[in-house]
């Protein structure tokens, strides 16, 4: 069912395009493991079953790893409101609300497709956020679900988590126990070069498509609710009560970066910043005030007449 999320033809673009290359790194990081550990049946069942296993239970992942559990609506009413505005606004189906009680104000959306989709807030954005903030903030989150764009970085970044997995592999399998010839050696160092740099491409890939699905986001939750400044206040607060956190204590919500609404980084976090999942502070404020004039000028020659 299409959402009335207005579609994005760029990041649709750009999804494909990512998702076409990561395929082809994929294949090729597959057959060359296949080469190296001669054993493509190990190599082939543990990458389908790894594959299929992120991409149906990510959503679990997700919200087992960030403290996250389902409430109901007799536990949040004014949350489960928010969302049912939302989602009739836009024409899409309602996804499993969720609460994490983590302090750190934050939000994410995952699953697979729109209908077996998860929105979650922090405990720590309910608290800090004014009803409409929360709103800009949901309705960031629901765009992600709309435009599909949450499945496809749930499976691009399957071949980073591939490629870390096949070092481990190569250092605990029987391959390696008790050989130390130069042919062993050879391939072991050949399985730690070519997992390097897929993880590298796979890494700059991800992160190109994910600072612009952000700012798609940005886009298509102002324009939904009409009032990008709502979407701006709640960028700014919550910017600014993360950057103020310990990085002791956001360390554990880092690995979750590409999901969130905004990144868990530290203030003191400068080159993170650079290879960051989002796109700067700075960037989607003036977007956002840049789509205010738009609407203001849209709306002048409706009240006119």
């Amino acid at each position: 069912m299409q959402s009335r999320f207005r579609s994005d033809r760029r990041l649709t673009a750009r999804m494909g395009v990512t998702l076409f290359l990561l395929g082809l790194l994929y294949v090729g990081f597959v057959a060359a493991l296949i080469v190296l550990l001669k054993s493509w049946v190990l190599v082939a069942v543990i990458a389908a079953a790894m594959l299929a296993a992120q991409y149906w239970f990510s959503d679990r992942v997700a919200l087992y790893a960030m403290h996250g559990r389902v409430v109901e609506r007799e536990e949040y009413p004014e949350l489960h409101g928010v969302v049912d505005r939302l989602c009739a606004q836009a024409d899409m189906p309602k996804p499993v609300v969720a609460v994490s009680s983590m302090d750190m104000p934050n939000a994410f959306a995952t699953g697979r497709n729109p209908d077996h989709a998860v929105v979650c807030v922090t405990t720590g954005l309910l608290r800090r956020l004014e009803p409409a903030e929360l709103e800009g903030v949901l309705a960031h989150e629901l765009s992600h679900v709309a435009h599909k764009d949450v499945a496809v970085i749930t499976v691009a970044s399957f071949l980073g988590v591939i490629a870390g997995l096949m070092v481990r592999f190569a250092f605990y399998s029987q391959l390696f126990r008790g050989r130390k010839d130069q042919n062993t050696m050879a391939v072991f160092a050949a399985v730690m070069g070519v997992s390097a740099a897929v993880y590298a491409i796979s890494f700059l890939l991800i992160r190109a498509l994910s600072r612009y699905r952000e700012l798609a986001a940005d886009r298509a939750a102002a324009q939904l609710t009409g009032r990008p400044s709502a979407l701006a206040s709640a960028l700014t607060k919550v910017c600014g009560d993360i950057a103020r956190i310990p990085m002791k204590d956001l360390r554990t919500a880092q690995a979750f970066n590409a999901f969130y609404f905004t990144p868990a980084l530290g203030s003191g976090a400068a080159f993170s910043r650079l290879l960051s999942t989002h796109p700067s502070l700075e960037q989607r404020l003036d977007q956002l005030g840049r789509i205010s004039t738009e609407l203001g000028e849209a709306a002048a020659p409706g009240k006119a007449g």
